[in-house]
């Protein structure tokens, strides 16, 4: 019997279980450049900001997502606000429809970050096995629209340039703040 790709990953563990494997080696400076951009740039409060972070590293390996990506669509869908509520019960983070994803949102509380970015993450990778690796495809089916898509698409490099320009400080030993 082959699994949806929209069904809940067959481990019993939580998404928060899997944040330390997330958080070895350089994914470390990748997820503190990440807190920091959403400090700055969204005013979250530090430890908010951590836990997005960790949860947006850990479902991004994962389902093989690009961190930028998930930012991206968080960024649009509630501008990091965890209890946002939209159309069509869209709640969270990621803006996740449970009417539309019953069997894999069933008992998840989608104002917690780690369990609407798991979900919201599976719910894309799931768009984009179905579009067969097609992104534009997968984006037009998670927000509905091709606006949609080209959107996340451009925000996406956004985020691509905060991580390089931070790569590029923590090469010189230099923050925009010493500039």
């Amino acid at each position: 019997m082959r699994r949806s790709p929209w069904s809940a990953p067959a481990s019993p563990q939580s998404p928060a279980a899997d944040a330390p494997a997330a958080a070895s080696g350089p994914a470390v400076g990748q997820m503190q450049r990440v807190r920091d951009l959403l400090t700055q740039k969204f005013g979250l409060a530090r430890a908010k900001a951590e836990q997005i972070s960790s949860a947006v590293m850990s479902s991004a390996s994962k389902y093989s997502l690009p961190p930028a990506l998930v930012l991206a669509i968080i960024s649009i869908e509630s501008r990091f606000r965890d209890h946002a509520h939209g159309a069509h019960g869209a709640t969270g983070l990621m803006q996740v429809v449970p009417a539309a994803h019953k069997r894999l949102v069933k008992n998840l509380d989608l104002t917690e970050p780690a369990a609407n970015i798991e979900a919201g993450s599976a719910i894309l990778h799931g768009y984009l096995e179905s579009a067969r690796g097609d992104l534009d495809a997968a984006l037009k089916s998670y927000g509905g629209s091709t606006a949609y898509a080209r959107k996340v698409s451009l925000r996406v490099k956004d985020f691509q340039t905060a991580g390089a320009a931070s790569d590029a400080d923590a090469a010189t030993g230099t923050s925009a703040s010493q500039q």
